[in-house]
């Protein structure tokens, strides 16, 4: 974690937390990225409320303001942070999330659970595909894995006797949701009911493939819109962390 950034990337998904490595990469080229985890313990009850209120705790000495991003459930904590202390958050970027932000993969897995009379691992190997794309033997194996860690590990409210909803609308600070238009979880039925809470300055741009985890199949492709979106609201600041990376 650097002392100092501009950009505050959020995840809440230890074991997933590889996917955004790509994108992160592509932008720290241009932006002071620094990245904040919440890790969730089996004894703790299932709630991002926690993780907002620890991430309040983290930025409440940082002098600045600073854009939040965060994909999936890190990004509807993201929202979710943005809407409490909107104070503190400059800018708002949303990677697969749908304007219902309890819509995430954790909710497409036990809707299945609940609709079909198949196992565990039957509907994750279903969730691998649907999320990633048909893939090798060998790969579906370490997703179906990692899935299966992420259930456990998430801040999600969902299970099998009941599916939560979180509350929709948008925030004061300008915001960019990003998604795939091949992404069964957030399809762009979902995606584009944002636009029912839009300001003149929010954005929303999809990307043709990729699935649920397009960010990390197409990292240049979307960290161009993104950084696009920070210079059109803070030009100045992305030429001055633009010039900070590349003093030798």
């Amino acid at each position: 974690m650097c002392d100092s950034f501009d950009v505050l990337w959020l995840n809440a998904s230890p074991i997933l937390k590889r996917f955004d490595k790509p994108l992160l990469q592509y932008l720290s080229e241009y932006m002071r990225v620094a990245q904040w985890e919440y890790h969730q313990t089996q004894d703790e009850a299932s709630s991002i409320d926690k993780a907002v209120a620890l991430l309040d705790e983290f930025l409440e000495s940082y002098p600045d303001t600073v854009h939040l991003a965060g994909h999936g459930m890190s990004g509807a904590i993201a929202l979710t942070f943005a809407r409490r202390f909107p104070k503190k958050v400059r800018s708002l970027t949303l990677l697969s999330v749908a304007a219902q932000p309890a819509n995430t993969w954790h909710a497409h897995y036990y809707f299945q659970r609940q609709l079909f009379s198949i196992s565990r691992e039957q509907v994750l190997a279903n969730s691998v595909r649907s999320l990633f794309g048909t893939q090798p033997p060998h790969t579906t194996k370490k997703l179906i894995a990692a899935l299966d860690k992420d259930l456990e590990q998430s801040p999600s409210q969902h299970s099998l006797f009941k599916l939560v909803h979180l509350p929709k609308g948008g925030v004061s600070m300008p915001m960019m949701v990003c998604g795939s238009q091949n992404d069964p979880v957030v399809d762009p039925n979902a995606l584009n009911d944002w636009l029912n809470w839009f300001k003149p300055e929010d954005h929303i741009w999809e990307y043709p493939k990729g699935y649920h985890f397009f960010h990390y199949f197409y990292p240049q492709q979307v960290g161009e819109q993104i950084v696009s979106f920070w210079q059109r609201h803070h030009p100045q600041l992305l030429e001055v962390s633009a010039l900070t990376s590349s003093t030798p």
